[in-house]
């Protein structure tokens, strides 16, 4: 990297991707009430990508507003089946029911990402991802919660494709990276394009 990037994100799972890339980054966690602008858009009848888009442009506004020489790359994931959006669980019983109510059917993640350089917008992309769920045991789905709440109270749709979340699904229709929360190889081009990294 030609100059130093922040990551406006406290995901583990992002942190790594960057790093598996070998791309160099510091980590600063924006505060933003996701729920009230979720709620605001919704309102307005907003599309879930757009909904993605938005929230992640207003973490790294956040981020840029305060390092405003730095390039900052946050980033956003909407789960939305049958007309509603569905968001990190609060509890391992409203993590049931959301695994519950996608079980036998398709639901779409939208991964949205964007990057603030010299405190402006200068690249964005929205990346989304069919999914097919199993028709699940309630019985296993009440055991699959109890093992990995500490792993899924963090995730929207409560799983985690890279753990034992992947056992619920029948069909993925799209990129992997973007189901784990990043336009990955979007960035990546965008990167290289730019010169900022080497191919």
């Amino acid at each position: 990297m030609t100059r130093p990037l922040i990551l406006a994100s406290g995901s583990a799972i992002r942190a790594t991707l960057l790093t598996n890339a070998a791309i160099p980054f510091t980590v600063q966690v924006p505060r933003i009430d996701e729920e009230a602008i979720k709620a605001s858009l919704l309102a307005e009848e907003a599309r879930p990508r757009d909904i993605a888009d938005t929230l992640a442009e207003m973490k790294a506004r956040k981020v840029a507003d305060k390092a405003p020489g730095a390039r900052v790359l946050a980033c956003d994931q909407v789960l939305s089946h049958d007309g509603r959006l569905l968001s990190k669980p609060a509890t391992p019983e409203e993590a049931e029911a959301q695994i519950l109510s996608l079980s036998g059917q398709r639901h779409t993640l939208n991964s949205a990402a964007v990057m603030y350089d010299e405190a402006r917008p200068i690249w964005r992309h929205v990346g989304m991802v069919h999914l097919t769920m199993a028709q699940l045991d309630p019985a296993y789905v009440t055991g699959y919660v109890r093992r990995n709440w500490d792993s899924i109270r963090h995730a929207v749709g409560a799983y985690k494709l890279e753990e034992e979340g992947v056992r619920l699904f029948t069909k993925i229709d799209g990129d992997y990276f973007n189901v784990l929360g990043m336009p990955l190889l979007e960035l990546l081009a965008f990167l290289a394009d730019r010169g900022d990294i080497d191919r």
